[in-house]
């Protein structure tokens, strides 16, 4: 296994040029459409509701992460795959509408995941627009979950596993990564909530996989 870094990288997809961001999103330029799948909003919340000890600053990970990308790429439109908020309604859905509001010129749009228990008014209150299972920008198919039959020409692009590979070095070394993960038909982003766990994937030769590690991105070859 050989590891390449690269800070943004660029990848071809369906003959479309995506720009992977280590912050763990993908920016299609054509579009000017930012992609991020499972914030997890309100998680932090609902663990220390339940007397875990999260640390608090998490959440504000998220939304400093958040206003960097839409500063530095300035997209029109901010599409999220899926599970936007972890349960139900809490400050942090008041904190989303306030932030959605700094941005009248940028299209908020969700991919209802699993997790998004919340009534369509409260998104419509936030100002998202609301995909209730799928969404088809040409030529990809974007979803919550995946959606890996080969019958659609459409690549679809979801979330909901948040992707990793553990590596193995010498000895008993292992160290567990967020990935992008591209097969044939569908790909898979990253989590980008701080807050959240991953599940190991087992990508095939002919399959494309891209490792996050110390704001890099990392082709694996």
């Amino acid at each position: 296994m050989r590891l390449l870094p690269n800070n943004d990288l660029e990848v071809n997809v369906k003959e479309e040029k995506l720009l992977l961001l280590p912050e763990k999103a993908i920016f299609w330029k054509k579009k000017q459409l930012l992609l991020i799948a499972d914030l997890h909003i309100g998680k932090t919340h609902h663990f220390r509701a339940n007397g875990f000890a999260v640390p608090p600053k998490t959440e504000d990970t998220n939304w400093k992460i958040l206003t960097h990308l839409l500063v530095k790429h300035n997209p029109k439109r901010v599409v999220i795959l899926g599970d936007l908020f972890h349960s139900t309604f809490n400050k942090e859905v008041n904190k989303l509408k306030t932030f959605c509001l700094k941005y009248p010129t940028i299209e908020f749009e969700l991919v209802i995941g699993n997790h998004d228990v919340l009534g369509l008014a409260t998104y419509e209150d936030i100002n998202l627009m609301v995909h209730p299972n799928t969404l088809t920008i040409n030529p990809f198919l974007f979803s919550h979950e995946p959606i890996t039959s080969s019958k659609s020409k459409l690549y679809n692009l979801s979330g909901h596993i948040h992707p990793s590979v553990m590596l193995k070095g010498k000895g008993k070394s292992k160290q567990r990564l967020p990935c992008f993960y591209f097969a044939k038909n569908y790909g898979l982003l990253p989590a980008f909530g701080a807050f959240t766990g991953t599940a190991d994937i087992k990508p095939s030769k002919s399959d494309q996989v891209y490792l996050i590690a110390e704001g890099e991105i990392v082709a694996i070859q």
